[in-house]
């Protein structure tokens, strides 16, 4: 896939960015932006992420929400709930309505101040070895499309091995 680092997020890890927004060198709106930017680029090729929340990360980006992470973008795998986006949990039998709360997994993890860019494929209930699911089709890995990143985390693990997040 293709390198990135020349934008707001660089080539820095997860700490580093928490560190630059909290000292003031990089403001959280452009680190979100710079992740929805990397996202629209190369997920069309890895199908990595199942459902974009970039309008309400933007939103919470402006708030810079508190936390040891405050302001570093993520995603969320599908198979945990995240309050007012649909949870689907890699299946087509489950109800197309919004998640009335997030899962107590998800609230610990925002607690820290990452904001959340969306949902990142897994396969049908995580049983899979591959992220493969019927509901939104493979996920590829991005260090080599003819293969899965593997597993119930293969969005999340592709998202991350194409930096397009850096956790």
């Amino acid at each position: 896939m293709s390198a990135f680092g020349d934008d707001a997020l660089g080539a820095s890890d997860a700490v580093a960015i928490a560190a630059r927004i909290q000292s003031g060198e990089l403001r959280a709106c452009d680190a979100v932006e710079a992740a929805i930017t990397r996202a629209e680029r190369v997920n069309p090729a890895l199908n990595a992420i199942v459902t974009p929340l970039f309008d309400s990360a933007r939103e919470q980006a402006k708030s810079q929400p508190p936390g040891i992470f405050s302001g570093v973008p993520t995603f969320i795998k599908d198979s945990d709930a995240v309050a007012g986006s649909p949870f689907f949990f890699g299946s087509r039998g489950l109800p197309r309505k919004p998640a009335e709360k997030s899962s107590a997994f998800v609230q610990q993890l925002l607690s820290l101040g990452l904001i959340n860019l969306g949902k990142s494929n897994t396969p049908e209930f995580g049983l899979c070895a591959t992220t493969e699911p019927v509901a939104f089709g493979p996920t590829r890995n991005p260090w080599d499309r003819t293969r899965s990143p593997g597993g119930s985390s293969g969005g999340s693990a592709a998202a991350v091995a194409a930096r397009l997040v850096p956790l």
